[in-house]
Formats: structure tokens, C-alpha cells, sequence
């Protein structure tokens, strides 16, 4: 009987050893960076080149891999049983296999080559590549069969698997990598805005950032020449819109490039210029547009100024291709410092912010997550929470902040002393 054990050892400790490659490609695979693998095999490297082909069609990889594992774990289950219920007969024989092999099985074939894959998962699945691409070629056939069984039996319960669709989204698995980094400090906050930025342009429409018809320096056309061109050279952009009779109805936009250009030609005769000839067409836009679009739209178009309209054709903003790109990389004015006008930070911690402070830039600036969806300043985003425009000297709690009502003219909340983040307890 010793000898028989003795025997059948190397073979049982060889089936184990096979289980724990098959645990560790299963762990590794699924691990692996797919960006990385990808950059591997554009310089070619050839084991990343059989990960990339192995995750193409995951749901047969793991199959095949399942399958193998499977098949050697039952075998070195049924092979001890065999040598153990010939010296221990009976029942308590068959336990004895089933313990030592729960321990053999859950320590070296299953816990141990996980561990190391999760810590190594690149390295380990470029290493087991060739192998594991070798069983999935060896069991395809037997898996596209199981596959089918499967699906077929989901089915009966109402579910359909597709697995040419991603369960999470490129762009949330991008941000969900880019916060995880940020919080473990591999992402400097500068970086991590910057590539949030970039995935937020799809989610956010111009009428979140477009500078508003208050805020828009416009010129009356059919002013004389010479108070138009005193209004035009003391405005503080170089692209001014030109309405005639009402603010709604712009008829052209004025660039300071193309007055100076009129001015040269005329040898600075004012009355001599025509301002309707080197006026340029308005671009209108819906407040709709996604920002992403629009910065398509910018590129394509060569322009980089448009004029933002509601769906009755009222005008609400404009909007430029700066706007768009400071959502990606801020509004830096030095190597340190993220400075919003508006934002006046106080000695005690908190924070006066003029109204008008979009939620973005006072999170930009404060690195805070007050919440974007919900309006598009901070003045709206109080009158939002409290349902009610609030009067001078009201106090508000949400969002783990302290928001008080400092200045309001008219229906507007112009000034607000907001608190840092509250604990839990403060609330």
C-alpha cells in the first residue's frame, strides 16, 4: 500500500502543479492591462501579441481554461481517493481524500498561482500566453458546445448574453483607472483633472460653459462709424458681436484684426471705413451641443468663436474654442495656482464666490465635489437645493458643505461664504 502511494505522489503533485498554471493564466488573463499589451505588441512582443489574441474572445479563454482545470483537479481528487480508500476503507476514506485534497487543492492549485497573478499579472500572463492558447485551441470546439448550452438556457430565463458589448463603458473604465491611481497618489490632481476633463467633453453641453448675454460685450451697428470704432478698440476681446435694433438680432461679428487691417487701408480716415464689408457671419449655435462635437466643429470649421441660441433662436451666450480647451487644463495663471474670478479664499478656511462661479471651477479650484449635473453656477446650485431663492444672511447645509447667502440683487444670489468639506457629525 506504501508503495502505491509513493507511486501515485509525483503524479498527484504533477496534476497539482498543472491546476495552479491553469489558476494562475485564468487570474493573470482576465488582470492584465490591456493598454499596456496592446503598446507591447505595437513594438512587438510577441507573448503580449497572444494575451491580445486570447482577450479577444474572453468567454472562450476562460471557458477552456475552466474546463482543463476542472478535468485535472478531478483526476488528482479520484486518483487519492483510489490509494486512500484502499488503506482507510470505507466512507472515512473517502473523507480523508476530500480533506487533503480541499487543502492540497485551495493552497497550491488555487490561493498560491492567484497571489503571485494578481501581483505579476502582466508578466504572468505574457509567460503563460503560449500555453494557455495552446488549450483553448485543443478545447475550442468542446467550449463553443458548453457555449452554446449556456446561452440557450439563459435564454429560457429571459437573459441574453452579448459578449461583443463591454459591460463598463471605455470612458468609465478610463475614469475609474484614472481615480483609482489618483487616491493610491500615482495621478498628480493637475493630471487627473486634465484627462477628466477630456472625458467629460461628451456629457457636457455649451450652455455649461458659454459666456452668458449678461456678460457679452455687444455693439450696436448702426451706431456712427466713429462711436463704433471708439467702442470696438476699448472692449477688452478682439471678437464683438454687432446686433441692430435688439441684442437678439446679431447681425455679424466684428474682429479687431480685420479693424485694424480697414484702418491701415485707409490711411486712419475712420469715416472712411465700411464696417459691413469686413464684418464677418455670425455662427449660431443650439445650447444643445455637446462640448466634443463642438470642438469637432471648431477644428473642422477653422473657427473659433460661435454664438449660442436657444430653440426659439434667442440668444443666450457665446462660447469660443478657449472656453472649450480650459475645461480640459484650467485656467492656470502660474505653475501653482488655479485662479478663479470670483473666488476669494478667507483666512478661516471657507470661501466667498461671487454667484456667477460655475459648480466646475469652484471643484477645479477647491478640489471639491460639489455636483456638476445639477446647475451650471453655484448661485443655481443653491437656489436648486433650497428650492427657493434665498435672502442675505440664510444658511444651507448640503453636500457636506455650509453654503450662506451673503448679497442678492433682485431675483439673483450674487455673493455666497461657503464652508470646506463637513464631517459627518458637523452636519
Amino acid at each position: 500500500m506504501l508503495t502505491a502511494i509513493l507511486g501515485l505522489a509525483p503524479i498527484i503533485i504533477g496534476l497539482l502543479a498543472v491546476s495552479a498554471l491553469f489558476s494562475a493564466a485564468e487570474t493573470s488573463l482576465t488582470a492584465a492591462s490591456r493598454a499596456r499589451m496592446h503598446q507591447l505588441e505595437r513594438e512587438g512582443d510577441r507573448p503580449a501579441k497572444r494575451v491580445n489574441t486570447l482577450l479577444a474572445d474572453q468567454e472562450t479563454m476562460i471557458g477552456a481554461v475552466l474546463l482543463g482545470n476542472n478535468l485535472i483537479n478531478i483526476l488528482a481528487s479520484a486518483l487519492t481517493t483510489q490509494v486512500l480508500t484502499a488503506a482507510i476503507p470505507g466512507p472515512w476514506g473517502v473523507a480523508a481524500a476530500t480533506g487533503a485534497m480541499t487543502v492540497l487543492v485551495l493552497v497550491f492549485a488555487e490561493v498560491l498561482p492567484k497571489t503571485l497573478a494578481i501581483l505579476k499579472s502582466d508578466d504572468v500572463a505574457r509567460f503563460l500566453s503560449g500555453p494557455t492558447l495552446l488549450v483553448v485551441r485543443l478545447f475550442g470546439p468542446i467550449i463553443y458546445a458548453i457555449q452554446w448550452v449556456v446561452r440557450r438556457t439563459l435564454r429560457l430565463f429571459g437573459v441574453k448574453l452579448d459578449m461583443a458589448v463591454d459591460v463598463l463603458a471605455a470612458h468609465e473604465e478610463i475614469r475609474g483607472a484614472v481615480e483609482y491611481h489618483h487616491s493610491e497618489g500615482g495621478v498628480e490632481s493637475g493630471d487627473r483633472r486634465m484627462l477628466g476633463g477630456v472625458l467629460d467633453l461628451s456629457d457636457m453641453d455649451v450652455s455649461e460653459i458659454m459666456v452668458h448675454r449678461k456678460s457679452i460685450t455687444l455693439i450696436d451697428a448702426d451706431l456712427p462709424i466713429r462711436e463704433l470704432v471708439a467702442e470696438a478698440l476699448e472692449a477688452q476681446h478682439t471678437r464683438i458681436p454687432l446686433y441692430r435694433e435688439n441684442p437678439d438680432n446679431i447681425v455679424g461679428v466684428l474682429h479687431a484684426r480685420d479693424l485694424l487691417r480697414a484702418l491701415a487701408a485707409a490711411n486712419g480716415a475712420i469715416d472712411d471705413i465700411d464696417v459691413a464689408a469686413i464684418q464677418r457671419e455670425p455662427w449660431f449655435i443650439p445650447d444643445t451641443t455637446n462640448l466634443k462635437d463642438q470642438l469637432n466643429a471648431f477644428l473642422k470649421r477653422r473657427s473659433h468663436f460661435a454664438l449660442v441660441v436657444d430653440e426659439y433662436g434667442a440668444l443666450q451666450g457665446l462660447v469660443t474654442l478657449e472656453d472649450i480647451l480650459e475645461e480640459i487644463v484650467g485656467e492656470i495663471e502660474d505653475e501653482h495656482d488655479t485662479k478663479v474670478e470670483g473666488l476669494r479664499p478667507q483666512a478661516d478656511g471657507s470661501v466667498h464666490v461671487d454667484g456667477h462661479v460655475t459648480v466646475r471651477d469652484l471643484n477645479r479650484a477647491m478640489d471639491w465635489r460639489l455636483p456638476e449635473g445639477e446647475a451650471v453656477t453655484i448661485a443655481g446650485l443653491v437656489i436648486h437645493e433650497a428650492q427657493t431663492i434665498p435672502e442675505p444672511g440664510q444658511i444651507f447645509i448640503f453636500h457636506h458643505h455650509r453654503f450662506q447667502v451673503l448679497r442678492r440683487q433682485r431675483n439673483q444670489v450674487t455673493g455666497l461664504r461657503i464652508s470646506g468639506r463637513l464631517d459627518e457629525s458637523a452636519r
